[in-house]
């Protein structure tokens, strides 16, 4: 029986995978990130304390869990060391000797910042609406095969410092304007590199040796969601990796068979941050409303979410890509003081009034779909102290079994507030 476990978003991220990945680990001895980079953001409540991960993996709150940062991860030193000073104040002990950065990684240079700046002033009207963390930039030099890795970092390093002055180049030429100081970024380097070194392992191998013998428990933390993925997301204003469940194979290098339970996490009601198609979205005073009460600012940017109804459609398409073994509904007491709840059940094509049979993936016709609603009684009741199913209003539990029609996968957990202890399981 494969003891390996992935939370992965089922809609455009800001899911609350943070809390669900908080709570599992508590019976794992290790916990993994496979993709993205410090372009993510999960937030954990303990006690009160709200503690912020961006390349971490958010299992390191545990005293006795190891972390893995895979290769499909693209590191930011820098931000990296600073996010790990920072919760080192916060009282959370040991943290570089209980992390394990992939060799292979790739790493975020601190020009790719600006290339991202730069790339997305190219676009005009078509903005993506990019974090500019330099990560889009990072996986292109990975595909292009000029990017640099932590091995590199680690290896000669005269010959890093060859290939890194060949790839500030390679972009100098690309944008004349983009200025680099080549002398002052390789002294910031050669510090982390001594740094960084004795975290740095093959970690295809060590994670399929915990694997093995299925002794060891493992979690795996996706970053971003479904909808943002690069195949499979809302292209192009998606993010640069595979944040579904194929990322956590090419992502850490273990094979499909070693994977076992995928639960999915969902937002009671839907958010996206930046561009891109959104067909339930919501409006004026009804947006503003939802935005203050689920207070809706990105972890990583601290933009203004997008909101909008709970979406079936991209949470049953999600559910197709990832075969959800079962669903986290999270910030369900957000929608305790609405009078009316709606859910997007179906797309309907405005021209013929053909219903899609899944999401679209043109942008274009994505944007003009018309959705049907199936509308419910709002319950109009403080949940947050609630912490059994059975205890729950009847109209909250009518929302939760039509987010389980509707969406085609049994909800085990709901979240009813930030805290630790504010989950109720459904079922097993």
């Amino acid at each position: 029986m494969p003891t390996v476990q992935v939370v992965v978003g089922a809609q455009w991220g800001d899911e609350g995978k943070g809390k669900l990945v908080d709570m599992l680990s508590g019976d794992c001895d290790v916990v993994c990130r496979c993709q993205g980079g410090n372009n993510a953001g999960h937030t954990v409540v303990v006690d009160g304390r709200s503690f912020f991960f961006h390349l971490v993996p958010s299992g390191i709150i545990r005293d006795d869990v190891m972390c893995v940062i895979g290769n499909g991860v693209v590191l930011n030193l820098a931000d990296f060391f600073k996010e790990v000073d920072e919760l080192t104040a916060m009282g959370i002990k040991d943290i570089e000797n209980r992390m394990r950065i992939s060799e292979r990684s790739h790493i975020v240079f601190d020009f790719y910042q600006e290339v991202d700046v730069l790339e997305e002033q190219t676009r005009g009207r078509r903005l993506l609406g990019t974090t500019k963390r330099g990560i889009g930039p990072a996986y292109a030099s990975k595909v292009s095969r000029r990017g640099l890795r932590l091995v590199d970092l680690i290896g000669d390093w005269d010959l890093f410092c060859e290939k890194f002055k060949s790839l500030v180049e390679f972009y100098k030429h690309q944008f004349p304007e983009l200025n680099v100081d080549i002398d002052k970024s390789l002294e910031e380097l050669l510090v982390y590199r001594e740094r960084v070194r004795p975290m740095v392992r093959d970690t295809v191998y060590l994670i399929n040796k915990l694997a093995h013998g299925y002794n060891h428990k493992i979690l795996i933390e996706c970053a971003q969601s479904t909808m943002l993925d690069i195949d499979f997301g809302t292209f192009p204003y998606v993010t640069s990796s595979n944040c579904s469940v194929g990322g956590v194979c090419t992502g850490l290098g273990l094979a499909p068979s070693r994977v076992g339970d995928v639960y999915g996490v969902v937002k009671a009601y839907t958010t996206r941050v930046g561009s891109g198609a959104f067909p339930t979205e919501l409006f004026g005073e009804l947006a503003e409303r939802l935005q203050s009460l689920g207070r809706e600012f990105g972890v990583t940017t601290g933009r203004k979410r997008r909101v909008g109804w709970l979406d079936a459609v991209v949470v049953r398409y999600a559910h197709t890509i990832n075969n959800f073994t079962a669903l986290a509904l999270t910030k369900l007491d957000i929608l305790d003081n609405f009078d009316e709840i709606k859910i997007g059940k179906a797309y309907i094509d405005p021209e013929t009034g053909a219903t899609y049979p899944t999401l679209p993936s043109s942008p274009d016709t994505l944007e003009k779909v018309q959705v049907v609603y199936e509308t419910f009684p709002g319950w109009k009741t403080d949940i947050t102290k609630i912490r059994e199913y059975k205890d729950l209003p009847s109209k909250v539990k009518m929302y939760i079994e039509a987010v389980e029609r509707l969406c085609g996968v049994n909800v085990r957990w709901i979240g009813v507030g930030e805290g630790r202890s504010n989950i109720i399981i459904k079922s097993s």
